[in-house]
């Protein structure tokens, strides 16, 4: 199988399996897991935060987020195209008790002039607005990467309004790579970001949530409320710690390969996509062949062995990652052509 469905897919290399079997463990619930210890102290550091928090899913790490910057009833704004609207159960209503105020950013990112527009006098009869959320990279963007500069002025009318920021950082190390431009720089701007060890970097659980220490000192309790408390997680950190000395800037390699197959689909009859709009690992496709449409071709890819994933009637998504090879991208491609051909 050749599974270019999501970077998650990933599987611990052998290296990774035996360092998490020889893994420093402690009841980490008690803060005495020295793996987790290590890796939240680096990863605090990696982003430029006071501080950090071993989570066991970046869902949780934005909705933890959400519940410590706001109370039930305020607002956050972000894209209409977050994956805190999506994909995450309806926690930030069912959870963290928030509305969401959506702004219709390009590629999934907004000007500061957009969010300017979303500002309203803090009136009873209205909820008060608290928090301004960004995704780094966008997901349903593309994989688009949020410039600088962009995020500098959002972040800096944010808190001109008195509002705090928060970065969903899944694919944040991706930016970095493709960009040069340290975690750390990214994400100056905001009081609170998070980072994904099971996408990219490969391996098969965690997120770091970071920012003030009494940021982190709230968070906690919150993860403790949650069940996000895991012991002897030290295993499962020391395969994180892993993924950033030896994955990280491997990343490069997957944004060739997404390249490579974006690059390969634009020469196909029937299918649509623009090279130039692939900035990282994700590639976002349209099916335009007559008596085709995203559920089919998937299916049928499938049945060569090929996985992606439809997105909407007509767009479907493939994600390169650790575990698909060069040849494996052009190994999907050949499937396609013989579907299309």
């Amino acid at each position: 199988m050749i599974d270019l469905l999501s970077d998650t897919k990933t599987r611990p290399t052998p290296a990774m399996r035996q360092i998490m079997a020889n893994a420093e463990v402690g009841d980490e619930r008690m803060n005495e897991d020295p793996s987790v210890n290590r890796l939240v102290e680096r990863c605090a550091a990696l982003l430029g935060k006071q501080a950090a928090l071993f989570l066991p899913s970046g869902t949780m790490c934005n909705e933890i987020a959400l519940a410590v910057h706001c109370k039930p009833g305020d607002e956050v704004i972000c894209d209409v195209t977050s994956h805190i609207i999506g994909f995450e159960g309806g926690g930030p209503a069912a959870i963290a008790g928030v509305m969401l105020n959506l702004v219709a950013g390009v590629r999934g990112i907004y000007t500061a002039a957009q969010l300017q527009e979303k500002f309203r006098p803090d009136r009873p009869h209205a909820p008060r607005q608290r928090l301004v959320e960004v995704e780094q990279t966008s997901n349903f963007g593309g994989g688009a990467i949020w410039p600088l500069s962009a995020l500098q002025d959002v972040a800096g009318v944010a808190h001109a309004a008195g509002l705090s920021t928060h970065m969903d950082g899944a694919r944040l190390l991706n930016a970095c790579v493709a960009s040069g431009i340290p975690a750390a720089e990214y994400a100056r701007g905001f009081d609170s970001v998070w980072i994904d060890f099971s996408k990219g970097l490969g391996a098969p659980g965690g997120a770091v949530l970071a920012g003030t220490r009494d940021f982190v000192h709230e968070a906690t309790r919150l993860k403790l409320r949650w069940g996000g408390a895991m012991r002897q997680s030290g295993i499962i950190a020391a395969a994180c710690e892993y993924a950033l000395d030896h994955h990280v800037a491997r990343l490069a390699e997957d944004h060739a390969n997404a390249q490579r197959l974006a690059a390969g689909i634009a020469q196909i009859d029937g299918l649509h996509i623009d090279p130039q709009t692939v900035e990282t690992n994700l590639v976002y496709f349209d099916v335009a062949a007559a008596n085709w449409d995203a559920e089919k071709l998937c299916n049928a890819l499938l049945e060569r062995g090929v996985r992606m994933g439809p997105m909407g009637p007509r767009t479907i998504r493939a994600v390169t990652h650790l575990d698909v090879s060069t040849a494996g991208i052009d190994a999907a491609l050949a499937a396609l052509r013989a579907e299309l051909g």
